[in-house]
Parts: structure tokens; C-alpha cells; sequence
């Protein structure tokens, strides 16, 4: 749950010489109206490191900041103090319980971790997944890149909300980023990333020019709370047969199913026919079955 709303109007009010627009939801976006991705801080230690964060972005033209369970609390003196001419961000930052809750609007996500992690995950640089990022602004789609703790990063089970994972090329014996660095590197990647859209073939009176990437129609990416809306419904069942044993293995199960999903970049039509065929065989199939698990 955010810990508090405001306006457009007050967001707005709040400064007027922001580069940015606000869409009717509140959310920020560029100037031709598409989604800018959100920036998100899990679990920040330092109020100076999220002012510093915010002065990164405001660099590069990156405005929505997001908090999750800030540790010292929010708002944070120290954090809009270390922002400068940055601290309208943080005045419009929005706080939230869970790292869930923070990505549950979105349909593509980011984690930034410098470290190796057992999940099968796409791995793009700074520098791909800012083109990444720009090609899904196109098409409307809302984005964002979780980063960590300072003393810590993320944890896994945070990394598995994550459609790919964001690194760096940086030297082995020194790997860990600061926060505030984390988010200028990706920042600077943005900004630099072309905004110009390639069309393939040719525009019709029925249809639009293609683009590259995965063509939707009638539908649209899945939201993050759809899709964990899916896993709580397909884990229930999973639990129900018996499938998620033993109890030591489950958690390790749980992330490698939800990366699964996350790898075949579901649309929201998709999660209405997944939820429909986990109903169908949960009605199907008895809870005292016998039938063995394959």
C-alpha cells in the first residue's frame, strides 16, 4: 500500500518546472505522453543515499521514485536535503510495503544485482536495457528497475518479481556499486538511448507499421499484480496436490516456477487462460486423489 497520495494537481504545484508531465494517474511521463520507468528503492538504509539517487535521476530525466519500507522512515530530511535541486523527486516519491506492492502496476521489470544468482534469467547491461526499456515506452507498456539495500542488495525472492536481471561490467575485485551509482549508471543509459522508433513493412489504412518485438493485439503485457495474483492461485493448487515437497525445497520451487512465467512475457489474456486452466483441473481432480505425481 502507498503511504500517502496526492493530486495531479498538488504534484504538480508542487513543481512547476519539472521536466516532465503527469499522466491522469499521477505517473510521470515524457513529453509525448508515454510512460517513463520508475525507479525503485527496496529497503533503503540512508536518507542521504536516496537524495543522491534522486539527484541521479534528475540528471537524466528520470522523475518517479518509489520506496519500499525506507528504513529511517519517510518523509526524510537528510534525503531531500542531499537531492539539491532534485528534491521535487523526492517530494513526489511514493512509499510502499513490499516490493510487490511497488511493481504491481508494471509490465516489465528490472532487478539490478551485481552478484550471480541460480535463476534462469535474461542478463542485459546497462546499455541493452535501457534500449529495453525505450523500445516498451514506445508501446506504452509501464517499466521500472528495482535496486537494493546498501549493505545487502536484493534478495532473491525480490530478484524473482523480476522479468531480467540488470548488471554492470565492472572490475571483479571491486564489483559492489554504491546505490546512488547503481541508479546514475542505468540513468546516464536512458538518456543516451535513442528515442527514435524503428518502423518495419508499411503502414495501411487497417494497420499500423510494425515495430520490432513481440506484437500484441487485442491485449497487452501483464501487470506484475496479475501475475502474482496467477502464482498465489497456481501455488494454492500446487500445495493442494502435494507438488510443492518437501517443505525445504519449497521456496527454491516457488522462484523457479515464477521465473518460468516471467520468461515467457505473459499478457494479460494469457493469465486469464492460465487461471481458467488451473481452475478447470483443480475442479477436476479430488484433493484426497491418488494419481501420482509425475
Amino acid at each position: 500500500m502507498k503511504a500517502r497520495t496526492e493530486t495531479k494537481e498538488q504534484l504538480q504545484a508542487r513543481s512547476p518546472s519539472a521536466p516532465e508531465r503527469l499522466t491522469a494517474t499521477g505517473r510521470s511521463a515524457g513529453a509525448d505522453g508515454t510512460p517513463m520507468p520508475a525507479i525503485i528503492l527496496v529497503e533503503p538504509q540512508l536518507g542521504e543515499n536516496i537524495g543522491f539517487a534522486a539527484r541521479a535521476m534528475a540528471n537524466f530525466e528520470l522523475t518517479e521514485l518509489r520506496l519500499v519500507a525506507p528504513r529511517d522512515g519517510w518523509p526524510n530530511d537528510k534525503a531531500r536535503a542531499a537531492a539539491a535541486g532534485a528534491a521535487a523527486i523526492v517530494d513526489r516519491a511514493t512509499v510502499y510495503e513490499s516490493a510487490g506492492d511497488a511493481v504491481g502496476d508494471l509490465n516489465f521489470v528490472l532487478a539490478s544485482t551485481a552478484r550471480r544468482r541460480e535463476m534462469v534469467k535474461p542478463v542485459l547491461s546497462p546499455e541493452s536495457a535501457a534500449t529495453e526499456l525505450r523500445r516498451r515506452q514506445e508501446k506504452s507498456q509501464r517499466t521500472g528497475v528495482l535496486f537494493g539495500p546498501e549493505r545487502s542488495g536484493l534478495d532473491n525472492d525480490t530478484i524473482a518479481l523480476a522479468d531480467a536481471i540488470l548488471t554492470a561490467p565492472v572490475n571483479p575485485d571491486l564489483a559492489s556499486l554504491s546505490l546512488p551509482q547503481a541508479v546514475l549508471l542505468f540513468s546516464y543509459e536512458w538518456l543516451k538511448a535513442s528515442t527514435a522508433a524503428s518502423s518495419l513493412g508499411r503502414a495501411t489504412s487497417v494497420d499500423k507499421a510494425a515495430t520490432e518485438g513481440l506484437a500484441l493485439s487485442g491485449t497487452r503485457p501483464a501487470q506484475r499484480a496479475e501475475l502474482l495474483g496467477l502464482f498465489q492461485h497456481l501455488e494454492a493448487e500446487l500445495d493442494r496436490a502435494g507438488f510443492l515437497y518437501p517443505a525445504e525445497k519449497r521456496p527454491s520451487m516457488i522462484r523457479a516456477i515464477r521465473n518460468m512465467f516471467h520468461r515467457m512475457g505473459a499478457t494479460e489474456q494469457d493469465v486469464r487462460t492460465w487461471r481458467g486452466i488451473i481452475a478447470s483441473l483443480s475442479r477436476r481432480t479430488p484433493p484426497d486423489s491418488d494419481q501420482e505425481r509425475s
